[in-house]
């Protein structure tokens, strides 16, 4: 039988606190109740043929509690006189959050919007749409409160979150909640103290006007004629972006290689660095002009992604030229090849034709077709004499 029970009766309450409309109702002025549940009753023919069945259903769903059952009198040809469920009301609020047990959640709800009122009522509109993830942040709520107070009185302060003076607020929590902060600050702050150009993730600091840790990018100087420290020392220099940017010395070349061994095993070039690249973002090198007049080689692992990550290294500095990502390099290292497991199969604009003509092999696995996979061929697992031919060459030229 499809009759509706006491059971389908709580997962309907069950729903409406489920897809954020009960709880909302806690917040908002809008009245929820007394609402019509969904009900399904015999058919005629059901009363006659089953009577014993639904007397039954009758006597379980008037001993259900917190809700109302509206009877109907029907004179039945067959079973004469009765009175029979017709509707199923739910009367108030707290019935319906009695019927599924979340009066104490409902409590916190309630308690989260009443703080809210009195400290920062231009959130309530916050709550009212994710309650849900209101209640899940009960404990958390009052420091949100806290951030939302002193950022007001200090608007766009020029300090690290870390130098909030507001009592148990760290770097770890902001960056924890970053995402559920950026939406009740851009409610809870005037419009002067959001900077609503820097969105997405990672830019929450920019946006609020708090210091960010600054980027860093490493090199090492290959010629010893520009070293900046002591002679005879590793070249190996760290910097911010900033400072990066400001360098003012004889470079012409400069090579930007992802892996960290072969970073530090770079051989010797005159009148060149060696940067180590950071995969995907190389927003922080296009910044430094100076680079712009310098050649630049971009060594990665023969494969789509390193040529993905050519691609996007050529929106910033659009000179950019491939080293050691060329087809001769890779059929000479075949015994070193493995799998690519998860290749690119979008297009790259930015790829000359013979990077893109070795690409789309890659990526479409015609390099050994018997192989039935995609290959890659790791800058690691490169022959060192090779890389070094490769270097003399390219210096030789220009």
């Amino acid at each position: 039988m499809n009759w509706t029970t006491p059971a389908d009766l709580r997962a309907q309450v069950q729903r409406l606190w489920d897809k954020g409309t009960l709880p909302a109702s806690l917040v908002s002025e809008e009245p929820l109740f007394p609402r019509r549940l969904t009900f399904r009753r015999p058919t005629s023919a059901e009363l006659s043929d089953r009577f014993e069945q639904v007397r039954l259903w009758i006597a379980d769903l008037q001993k259900g509690q917190h809700y109302r059952v509206v009877m109907r009198k029907i004179q039945h040809q067959i079973i004469g006189a009765n009175a029979v469920p017709d509707e199923i009301w739910m009367d108030t609020l707290d019935d319906a959050l009695a019927l599924i047990g979340k009066e104490k959640d409902a409590m916190k709800i309630s308690r989260i919007a009443a703080l809210t009122l009195a400290r920062c009522p231009s959130i309530l509109p916050w709550i009212t749409r994710y309650p849900l993830k209101a209640l899940k942040l009960d404990k958390e709520w009052p420091l949100f409160l806290d951030i939302i107070a002193w950022i007001r009185a200090h608007p766009r302060p020029g300090v690290y979150p870390r130098q909030m003076d507001v009592p148990g607020i760290h770097t770890k929590f902001v960056e924890t909640h970053s995402a559920i902060l950026t939406e009740l600050l851009d409610l809870g702050l005037p419009p002067g103290a959001v900077d609503t150009s820097a969105a997405g993730a990672g830019r929450f600091c920019k946006r609020y006007g708090l210091l960010e840790k600054p980027l860093r990018i490493r090199f090492r100087i290959l010629d010893p004629k520009l070293s900046l420290l002591p002679a005879g020392t590793d070249q190996d220099i760290t910097v911010t972006q900033e400072a990066f940017n400001q360098l003012d010395f004889a470079v012409n070349r400069v090579f930007i290689t992802e892996n960290e061994i072969n970073f530090l095993a770079f051989p010797s070039v005159p009148e060149s660095i060696v940067i180590f690249g950071g995969g995907y973002g190389f927003e922080m090198l296009a910044q430094a002009v100076w680079l712009r007049r310098c050649s630049i080689h971009y060594w990665g692992d023969i494969d789509t992604h390193g040529f993905a990550i050519l691609d996007q290294l050529r929106s910033h500095l659009p000179h950019a030229r491939s080293l050691l990502m060329d087809r001769k390099t890779l059929m000479e290292h075949e015994p070193q090849w493995v799998s690519e497991p998860r290749p690119i199969r979008r297009d790259l604009a930015r790829l000359s034709p013979e990077e893109e003509k070795l690409f789309e092999d890659l990526r479409d696995g015609r390099i050994r077709p018997a192989l039935r996979t995609s290959i890659r061929l790791e800058q690691e697992r490169i022959c060192f004499s090779w890389i070094k031919a490769a270097l003399k060459l390219l210096t030789e030229c220009h």
